[in-house]
């Protein structure tokens, strides 16, 4: 427990932390993975080289300062945080050697305003929130391990499908080898698949979502081949998402994680709708596949925003649906029309998604909306709600890239 002085230290570095708190990180990570090289292998390395893991971090390291007196209100950030750690296999002994480095940078950042006081009272803050992470996290490991079909760890797959949804996505069917049951997971949850790519020494951990309703036998994903950034030359292509699109066939074999995540379908009769960009829709797909499979009469309305038609992953299977469930309608949004693109078929609207479109074709009552893609579609997206004055309590997202984590924050690619 923080003493009073201590939280009011911890509140008052609140300025030097939005003034240097990326700096503190980036002399973290270096220094981190420079005594402790194996835990590279739990982090995107693309996140590492273009900041935006550093960015993350920060912004979490900030968030707790601002909050150290109202731990309350972090529930959200412990919450998906713990759901990250629990998929990367982050262990209790991880927590002193990342707080010794934190720390370590922190006084290395400040230099001679980093006094005795401030870091005593980061010390303090740091044990404060390990211990909340180390009893959450263990908690959900727990739970996860009991249920019927669960397991610890990460445990070997086989791919049992394969099948190309366009020009990026490709999806993989994957089956437990040891026959056993596969428990339930909440459409929106992701699963952790360690890999080692060709050519590399260390083996890498990414998060897929779930890209299908439950069925207890094999977990889907779908994923989106990573190019290379365009506005660098120095950051390469996504190592792991090559390496499924390029090496991984039916037949091999992958390490897999229990489901995580806290971006899911709430159990409620309200109606739905659900906004995607680019491989965005895939746990959007989990989530009416799986209200189609549960005979749900909730009104839904799928909203996806795609490049053009060569990029446009589940065309046919969102048809289908549209046309045997009267509750379901969609929104397809094509930014490059194609001359030979047909309206209603392949596309309903051209251009960006926008608010005028979109209106007349929103279910009547108090919807809830859930959204993901990459940040500039969910900006958009968050505009389009605030237009609407839909509350907070109503709108649930996820968006690509490292998660607002505290320690060891990953990423998809």
């Amino acid at each position: 427990m923080l003493t009073p002085d201590q939280l009011q230290t911890i509140k008052a570095t609140v300025p030097a932390l939005q003034a240097h708190g990326t700096d503190i990180t980036r002399v973290f990570y270096a220094s981190l993975f420079q005594a402790h090289p194996e835990l590279r292998n739990i982090f995107n390395p693309v996140n590492q080289e273009n900041g935006r893991q550093a960015s993350t971090l920060a912004a979490s390291i900030l968030m707790y300062a601002a909050h150290i007196d109202q731990l309350d209100q972090l529930g959200g950030m412990v919450n998906r945080i713990a759901h990250k750690h629990v998929s990367l296999e982050v262990l209790p002994e991880h927590y002193p050697i990342v707080g010794e480095h934190l720390l370590a940078a922190i006084g290395t950042i400040l230099g001679d305003a980093a006094t005795p006081e401030i870091m005593d009272a980061w010390a303090a803050a740091y044990a404060q929130l390990a211990d909340i992470m180390i009893g959450v996290e263990g908690g959900m490991k727990h739970a996860g391990a009991a249920q019927y079909g669960g397991w610890q760890g990460f445990k070997p797959f086989t791919v049992t499908g394969r099948k190309q949804e366009s020009l990026v996505i490709t999806s993989f069917e994957l089956s437990p080898q040891d026959g056993q049951p596969l428990p339930p997971f909440q459409p929106g949850q992701y699963i952790s698949v360690q890999l080692q790519a060709i050519g590399q020494t260390n083996q890498q951990i990414r998060q897929y979502s779930l890209s299908d309703a439950p069925n207890g036998r094999t977990y889907r994903i779908s994923v989106k081949r990573e190019s290379a950034p365009t506005n660098t030359s120095e950051l390469p292509p996504g190592l792991i998402s090559s390496h499924l699109h390029d090496a991984l066939n039916v037949g091999d074999t992958a390490l897999v994680h229990m489901p995580a995540g806290d971006f899911v379908l709430q159990d409620s009769t309200r109606p739905v709708v659900l906004l995607s960009g680019g491989v965005g829709v895939t746990p959007m797909i989990s989530m009416v596949n799986t209200l189609v499979a549960s005979g749900s009469a909730r009104p839904v309305l799928f909203v996806h925003a795609a490049m053009n038609r060569e990029v446009h992953a589940f065309r046919d299977h969102i048809n289908t649906l549209t046309r045997i469930h009267p509750q379901l309608q969609k929104q397809v949004y094509y930014a490059q029309v194609a001359p030979d693109d047909q309206a209603g078929v392949h596309h309903d609207e051209g251009g960006l998604l926008n608010l005028s479109a979109l209106q007349p074709l929103l279910p009547d009552g108090e919807a809830e909306y859930y959204y993901c893609g990459p940040s500039g579609f969910a900006g958009a997206v968050e505009g389009l709600l605030d237009d609407l004055g839909v509350p907070a309590e109503r709108r649930f997202t996820e968006t690509f890239g490292p998660s607002q984590g505290f320690a060891v924050p990953s990423g998809n690619g």
